[in-house]
This record gives structure tokens, sequence and C-alpha cells, in this order.
């Protein structure tokens, strides 16, 4: 099994990548999926959410209600730290199940978009990088997301930055162009990580 990473900056088209890589036979496990799935009505981890934060980021149907809750850990650092220390530690556990159920010779795509922000680098084999100039993805969030410029901005800051992201990047896939250019990039890439995979397969016998 070769395990990895992939991440990349709002607006670089990591989401894109996924799903192709997906498409080729990857075993795609989505970080951001597995943190909505975690705190879904019934679970253990809403139940903890509302103790940390009262019934009232609940909306009428009993869900959590996101905008509500963003609002109130984006404002304040250490009730974003509460949440992640309630979110984290089951995603996390999650994707450890998944990954598990995998089969030996498959190549693991773990989605994560704050790969680089919580240092989780060491978690994987290597770490895949979609690069995109910070002028482009301000462009595709404004024109595609619809985002207002000051939002779009403030959502680029809080994350690392490009430099941080290609410092621990093994493999970088460039996005900066059109979209018919990413698809070749991928495609390469993932040749090279099925070679990895069968490389990981030969040395475990």
């Amino acid at each position: 099994m070769l395990k990895v990473g992939l991440t990349g900056g709002i607006g670089a088209g990591k989401s894109e990548v996924s799903r192709l890589l997906e498409s080729y036979g990857a075993v795609l496990i989505d970080a951001d999926k597995i943190a909505r799935e975690v705190v879904e009505p019934g679970t253990p981890g809403l139940a903890a959410v509302v103790e940390a934060f009262g019934p009232e980021i609940l909306d009428p149907e009993g869900a959590l209600d996101r905008p509500k809750l963003g609002s109130i850990v984006f404002a304040d650092a250490d009730r974003l730290a509460t949440l992640n220390a309630i979110v984290h530690p089951l995603v996390g556990a999650r994707s450890m199940e998944l990954e598990a159920a995998a089969a030996p010779d498959a190549v693991v795509i773990h989605d994560v978009p704050l790969l680089a922000e919580n240092k989780l680098s060491p978690l994987y084999d290597l770490v895949v990088v979609v690069d995109a100039a910070p002028e482009t993805q301000l462009d595709r969030l404004v024109r595609l997301r619809a985002m207002a410029e000051s939002e779009a901005r403030a959502r680029m800051a809080a994350q690392a930055t490009r430099e941080q992201r290609l410092a621990i990047a093994d493999l970088v896939i460039d996005n900066d162009g059109p979209l018919e250019q990413l698809e070749p990039q991928v495609r390469k890439v993932w040749a090279e990580l099925t070679e990895r995979a069968a490389a990981c397969g030969r040395d475990s016998r």
C-alpha cells in the first residue's frame, strides 16, 4: 500500500485532482467529507460539539448549523481549537479505518486541505501538492465561486503559504493554467504512484 497525502491551497484545484486520481483507481479518503460525517445527527461527534458550544449551534432539524458554528469559531482562536480537538481525532480514526480496508497494493490518497498547516506530512509515504499562484487562486475564488475578494483573501491568508506547501512536496502538480493542461500531469503522477506502490509491494514480500 502506498499512502499519499494530497494538499493544495483553496482555489488551487485539489478537488479536481483527487477526482481524477480516484477515476484512475486510487482509494480516496477525503478529510473534509469525513469531517462532515462525524458530526451528523445521532453521532457522538455532534453530541460532543453541542456539549461544548450549546444547542444553539443546531438547526431546527437537529443538524449542525455550519454557518452559525463557523461564525463562532472563526472569530475566536480558542473556540476553533476546542472544535478541532473534538473533530480531528474522529476524522483521524475514521481515516485509519478506511485505509485499513483498502487492498494491500492500493494507492491510498488522503485528501487533506490543512496537511501543511497541521504538519501531517510524516504520516504519508509521499506528499503531492497541487500548486497555483496566489493571483490564480484569487481569480478562481472570485470568478468561479462568487466569493467577495475580501473573503477570498481572508480564506487564503488563513492557510499555509505557497512556499510552506511546496517545502513539504515530493511531487508537484502545476495547476496555474487551463483545465486541459491538468489531466496529462495528473496521469503522469498516477503512473509514478502506481509504480511506487508496486515497488512497495515487492519490498514487503
